[in-house]
Parts: structure tokens; C-alpha cells; sequence
């Protein structure tokens, strides 16, 4: 069973980009997240690393469909933690070079070739173009989780993008910006991590990735913890209102006794022997349920058990 995180991913796969604008601008992203350069006698290329099957083949075939570029399978392991393959797959050669300047990841003047690394303005210039690279950069180093169905808390809604440096995590938080979208950059070791908490940003999230699957799997379950959550709410406030009723319940009694031990209830006038009488019958009742057998306003029958405390206050 996929997690969240690889539904995303292969919702974004099975959605076809329509240019190659948008497979350049999300072919710059996944390299930025998953991958890194290598240089051999002079020559730029680039490696490329992901647990993610589908995504591996995505990427191949479009390197050479689109751009008539052959990677080959450099290494193939098993992570020792998640348990999972991690698949790497590399192509250093003029072709491959070539292809990292137009992705602008490789920049050429008069003394030779070095690494850019800001987002290109031309990768971005038009929402479509956006869209595509926030799909590459969740493909290459995204990560989106809900909260347990289990738990009664409100948080655990997290999405996150990994870049390996701070000046393309900024520039993509920008890209966010564009969309209205506010994200936090925080450092993780040798990382730049881009995130939002916010369930109604990552539904906007979703929706500019065409996640719509997803999507409607995250209304879901919002509208359940929510549900969840408020009946909780609830009964919480039904359990406080209880434990006041106990605690006002065993108050008024007690001083309803000190009274019957010392002066006697026979003491008092009818209407606040009536209520001593009543709560003694009833010690579990509530001051309405109480109003309503004495035929009397619960004010007034605040006013007469307001009596009956401080006239045993006076005789204790």
C-alpha cells in the first residue's frame, strides 16, 4: 500500500505534461532535489537518486524521448532504515551538459563552466511552467504526511521540499509566494527544507499539482478530523460541565447536613426547607432539573441555595 508521499508522486507522473517548457522547468527541479553533478575530463553531467520506481522510469523516458538522452543505472542498494531500494542513475557527456545549461544548473563563460545555483527566470516565467517545477521538486525531494485517523490531535499535516542549497530553497519559496502561498525555510544538516503545516495550503498545494485523487482524499480526511475533534470538544465540555455539577451537588449537601446537625431543617422557612429536601432526594440533580421540580426559576433557586451555603458557613 503506497503512503501519502507516493501517491502524490505517481498522480503527478500519470498527469502528461503538454511542452517541453514544462518538462525542462520540471526536469531542473528533480535534479535540484535528487541529484548531483559530476564532472569527468571537463565535462558536466549529473546523478540522479530515488527510492521511487515510477519516478525513476518517468524520468528516463522523458530524458530520452524529449532530449534523446541514455542514462544508465549506476548503483541499486537497500537502505538500511526505510528498507527500501534507493535507485541512481547518471549520463556524463556533451548531450548531458548541454541539457544542465538549458535546465540552467550549468552556467559557460571565457573560463569555463560552473554550477548556477538560483532558479533559472526563464524556467518559471508562466504559471504553467511554475506548476511544473513545484511537480519536479516534490518528485525529487518532497514529502507531504496526515495525521493518524487514530489520534485526537490537530496537528500532523506537514508537506516539505529538500534542496540541497539555500539559494534555490529561498527562490522556490518565492515561486510559492507567486501562488499566495507562505512557506517557512528552515536548515537540516547540510539541507535547506521549504514546509507548510497548514491543511488548507496543502490542499492549494494539490490542487496547483493536478493531485486531485489526493486532494479528495485529504478533504477526507480533514472532514473526519474535524468531525472527530469536535465531537471531542464536546465531550470534554460535557464531562467539565459534570464535574461542576458533582462538586456544586456535594457543597450544597454538605451544608444542607451541617445545618439538619446543628438547627435542624425544621429551622428553616418552607421555601428553603423545600429545596434542602429536594437536593437531599436528589444529590445527582442539576440546579435546572432542580428548578423544574421545585416550580421555581433556576435564578431563584440560586438565590435560595446562596442562602442555605452562607447560613452554614455562619454555623460551621
Amino acid at each position: 500500500m503506497f503512503n501519502f508521499t507516493e501517491e502524490i508522486k505517481n498522480e503527478i507522473i500519470a498527469t502528461p505534461l503538454t511542452s517541453v517548457d514544462q518538462k525542462l522547468s520540471m526536469l531542473s527541479a528533480f535534479i535540484r532535489t535528487s541529484g548531483s553533478f559530476i564532472s569527468r575530463g571537463g565535462v558536466f553531467g549529473f546523478e540522479v537518486v530515488t527510492e521511487n520506481e515510477r519516478t525513476a522510469e518517468f524520468f528516463t523516458d522523458m530524458l530520452e524521448d524529449s532530449f534523446g538522452i541514455d542514462v544508465v543505472i549506476s548503483e541499486a542498494k537497500q537502505d538500511i532504515l526505510s528498507g527500501r531500494y534507493k535507485l541512481a542513475f547518471e549520463c556524463v557527456n556533451e548531450k548531458a551538459q548541454n541539457l544542465l545549461i538549458k535546465l540552467g544548473l550549468v552556467g559557460s563563460d571565457e573560463d569555463g563552466k560552473f554550477m548556477i545555483f538560483g532558479i533559472d527566470e526563464n524556467l518559471i516565467s508562466t504559471e504553467d511552467k511554475m506548476k511544473a517545477y513545484l511537480k519536479g521538486a516534490f518528485l525529487g525531494g518532497g514529502c507531504c504526511t496526515l495525521p493518524d485517523e487514530e489520534s485526537y490531535s490537530r496537528t500532523g499535516y506537514h508537506f516539505e521540499v529538500v534542496f540541497a542549497n539555500k539559494a534555490t530553497a529561498s527562490n522556490f519559496c518565492e515561486i510559492l509566494a507567486d501562488f499566495d502561498i507562505i512557506a517557512r525555510l528552515v536548515a537540516r544538516k547540510d539541507n535547506a527544507v521549504v514546509y507548510v503545516k497548514s491543511k488548507e495550503v496543502i490542499s492549494d498545494l494539490l490542487n496547483y499539482m493536478d493531485c486531485f485523487s489526493c486532494l479528495e482524499k485529504l478533504d477526507k480526511i480533514v472532514e473526519f478530523k474535524d468531525r472527530q475533534n469536535n465531537e471531542n470538544r464536546v465531550n470534554n465540555c460535557s464531562v467539565s460541565n459534570i464535574d461542576k455539577t458533582l462538586k456544586a451537588s456535594v457543597n450544597q449537601v454538605r451544608a444542607i447536613e451541617i445545618i439538619s446537625e446543628t438547627i435542624g431543617l425544621k429551622s428553616l422557612n418552607k421555601q428553603l426547607f423545600d429545596v434542602a429536601v429536594t437536593r437531599l432526594a436528589d444529590k445527582s440533580a442539576s440546579m435546572q432539573e432542580l428548578a423544574e421540580r421545585l416550580n421555581i426559576s433556576k435564578s431563584c433557586l440560586n438565590h435560595r441555595i446562596r442562602k442555605i451555603l452562607e447560613l452554614a458557613q455562619s454555623l460551621n
